[in-house]
């Protein structure tokens, strides 16, 4: 449980935010603006700030040199470029507004953990104009969670590779814990001290993607009314995390491209270019070998990327984490919610054990926070956990004879089956046709698209 001070000048919007901390097991304090806040902070030191960019008098980016306390800008998308700038100044995360909770509840925990992890002893001093340290000397565990020998593999790996300035891509489903081995890879390595930019390439509009990750010059487009920075020139000495790579538009693939290869960006608008010293960390949940074969990925980038792989394993694939990440899960929960004797009956832990888990550690996560919100008693039952305990799909009918007549499609395994029937079908069948033919569920079907890579196609209107 922590104390959370809510900067935030619009009265809705902070009783909302106040609702949902405090129902997360959080005490929170409010305030209207930054004197306000400052006034609050004087009489009791919160452990996290969490403020609008937008206030009344002085911006919230104030309270980042005003205090010591982590500050959690939020900020409209529409001024989204403006989070660039407040990472500069030192706030540890941004997050646009309107914001979804559960993306509002990681931040936080996120930067808690972050703090606990930290030592309260200060950095021993570093030759001058130099921005490189001493590699930290972090156990893994207090990061990731991994006692099966596939984790064990990962993590000698991270440690090898941390303390050098190799690009990195890591590669796993959604959910498996991408952001994580990238903050290993970070904390691991001489650039610790300085930021670690997290960019998801997939949530910004390919519109704005260009300017957000290398900035831009006044004029440069309709609305640049300044020039701004951008996230690669924030990483400056430091680590740039690119989650779901896949998704960056070429255009955008052929200036990163020249940031490996140079060490220097060039805003958009602008004619000079910039030197930049980042180490660039890449993740992505997509086949990009595959994309670069039809072209929707350059294969010059991906050569570039794939210097060291990381492969982090499915849930699934590790039978000997799923119980150990369950009951560390609920303890880490059940504490910060100031449940601290939570259990799983017998019949829970068969549950966890069982299920597939095709969301991986978030939905494991999110299963047991629910868990936890709903436990009256010290007992998680079964039921709690709300998790789909159906088998994998079925073969239809045409697929089991196709087996039987020895066809190639019989070496196929069920998600290549899978694969190539959704890839096949969906453009004329309706997502609750095709998970009827394959026997599962439209949740089970929108989870294995996730799983594997299948984006929905738009159907044009008739």
């Amino acid at each position: 449980m922590a104390l959370i001070l809510v900067v935030e000048d619009e009265s809705i919007i902070r009783s909302a935010l106040k609702r949902l901390l405090e129902h997360n097991g959080h005490q929170v304090l409010e305030a209207e603006s930054v004197d306000v806040a400052m006034a609050t902070i004087a009489e009791t030191k919160p452990d996290i700030i969490v403020s609008d960019l937008r206030l009344p008098g002085k911006p919230g980016t104030e309270l980042i040199t005003l205090t010591d306390v982590p500050v959690l800008i939020m900020t409209s998308y529409a001024s989204l470029r403006s989070a660039v700038d407040s990472m500069k100044l030192g706030a540890v995360d941004y997050i646009a507004k309107p914001f979804d909770h559960e993306e509002m509840l990681s931040s936080i925990q996120t930067i808690l953990d972050r703090t606990t992890d930290e030592p309260a002893v200060e950095a021993p001093p570093t030759s001058a104009g130099s921005s490189r340290e001493e590699p930290k000397k972090v156990d893994l565990s207090q990061l990731m969670y991994g006692e099966c020998y596939e984790m064990q593999k990962l993590f000698d790996l991270i440690r090898k590779v941390a303390p050098t300035d190799t690009t990195v891509l890591i590669q796993g489903e959604s959910g498996t814990g991408k952001e994580l081995a990238a903050r290993a890879l970070h904390t691991l390595s001489p650039r610790h001290s300085a930021q670690l930019i997290c960019v998801n390439c997939a949530a910004i509009p390919e519109t704005l993607i260009e300017s957000e990750l290398f900035g831009h010059e006044k004029g440069a487009f309709t609305g640049a009314v300044g020039a701004r920075s951008g996230l690669i020139e924030a990483a400056d000495s430091g680590t740039l995390f690119l989650d779901e790579i896949g998704e960056l538009p070429l255009e955008a693939q052929a200036r990163l491209l020249r940031v490996l290869q140079e060490g220097e960006i060039r805003r958009v608008g602008s004619t000079q270019s910039k030197q930049v010293d980042i180490r660039l960390v890449a993740a992505t949940h997509r086949n990009l070998k595959a994309m670069t074969k039809t072209g929707q990925f350059r294969e010059d980038l991906y050569y570039r990327l794939n210097v060291m792989q990381l492969k982090i394993p499915p849930l699934r694939a590790r039978e000997e984490d799923v119980v150990g990440l369950a009951k560390m899960l609920l303890k880490k929960i059940g504490d910060r919610m100031g449940k601290v004797s939570l259990k799983f009956e017998k019949e829970a832990l068969s549950a966890i054990r069982h299920y597939e888990w095709p969301g991986n550690v978030r939905e494991m996560e999110n299963a047991v926070e629910r868990a936890v919100i709903l436990a009256d008693s010290d007992i998680i039952s079964s039921d709690l956990l709300d998790i789909e305990t159906e088998g994998d799909f079925d073969m239809p009918e045409g697929m089991m004879g196709v087996e039987k007549g020895g066809d190639k499609a019989a070496d196929l395994s069920l998600e290549d089956y899978f694969q190539h029937f959704v890839l096949e079908n969906q453009d004329t069948m309706s997502e609750t046709e095709l998970a009827k033919k394959l026997g599962i569920s439209r949740k089970s079907l929108w989870e294995r698209r996730q799983r594997l890579g299948i984006p929905r196609t738009k159907k044009s209107s008739k």
